[in-house]
């Protein structure tokens, strides 16, 4: 399977300490509704690292079955240990996931042969489509190019998700293997489209799912000008979700929208008076209606 467009990393609802499943539900027909070309349960943007194993398989299973096969579903399913990331990616293939999002390792730092024998295991191991995903500024590892072209050869990794806010990362990866490189930062998605890339896994598309979509179905279609004006006009907010870790701001930006609760889990926390104001003003000034 191809995995390519506008591909939301879904926030995971919770409602006094608890995963919120029919706001869950509605934020995937949300989805769905607005063109989004794929969802991602259970990233970063998900709180993966702060939901039990039994949440974490309860959240890929809700998600697959509110999609009902509309788009594809690609699981997170990275761990810092290769047992951990086999069984979560069983899991979702078991569940019906289309793929399996998988993080580097992080905190215990493998070599690039770790990294190469972390992901060729999993992907020997289950027979599901597997996206890289490299984001060096939360694992403290990176996966150079040269390990990624490696890994493309094997049959079922498909795909990259491309974090390390890099051009010339990206570029090298294209380079050196065909993979498909997607991008793992809103705000670089129009110029990595223009290197080569096939789309985005995308954070502010919780926010607005339609004008993502949009942008890179615009690039495409080779409506150049139209794609330039969707990404500049996204371009303050998607900057001011990153204000603070990910999916602080996000999640609160919603919170202001209706969607859901802006609850995170510990350790992560509200966001601070001074870049609430930032995110504020970043959203109204793209037109967004702020409650309260």
């Amino acid at each position: 399977m191809k995995f390519h467009g506008s591909i939301v990393a879904i926030v995971t609802p919770f409602k006094k300490g608890k995963v919120d499943e029919k706001t869950l539900v509605k934020l995937v027909r949300r989805q769905l509704d607005a063109g989004t070309d794929g969802i991602v349960p259970v990233g970063t943007t998900g709180e993966s690292p702060t939901l039990s194993v039994e949440e974490h398989k309860r959240v890929i299973k809700i998600v697959v079955e509110a999609a009902n096969h509309e788009v594809p579903v690609i699981a997170g399913t990275g761990a810092n240990s290769t047992e951990e990331a086999v069984y979560l990616t069983k899991f979702a293939k078991k569940a019906g996931a289309d793929g399996a999002l998988s993080v580097t390792p992080y905190y215990n730092k493998p070599t690039q042969e770790g990294l190469y024998r972390h992901y060729r295991t999993i992907a020997e191991t289950v027979d599901i489509p597997v996206i890289l995903y490299n984001v060096p500024g939360r694992t403290g590892v990176s996966l150079s190019p040269q390990t990624v072209a490696r890994l493309a050869k094997i049959r079922n990794i498909v795909a990259i998700k491309e974090a390390t806010g890099s051009m010339d990362q990206a570029s090298h990866i294209l380079s050196l293997c065909d993979i498909t490189v997607l991008s793992g930062d809103d705000s670089l998605t129009l110029p990595l489209l223009s290197l080569g890339g096939r789309g985005v896994i995308s954070v502010i598309a919780n926010i607005l799912p339609d004008a993502m979509a949009q942008m890179v179905d615009a690039y495409f279609r080779g409506d150049a000008v139209k794609a330039k004006e969707l990404h500049y006009r996204m371009f303050s907010l998607c900057r001011a979700v990153f204000v603070e870790s990910n999916p602080i701001p996000v999640k609160h930006a919603m919170g202001l929208m209706g969607l859901c609760s802006d609850e995170v889990r510990l350790p992560l926390c509200e966001m601070s008076a001074d870049n609430e104001k930032i995110l504020i003003k970043a959203m109204k000034d793209y037109g967004l209606s702020v409650k309260g």
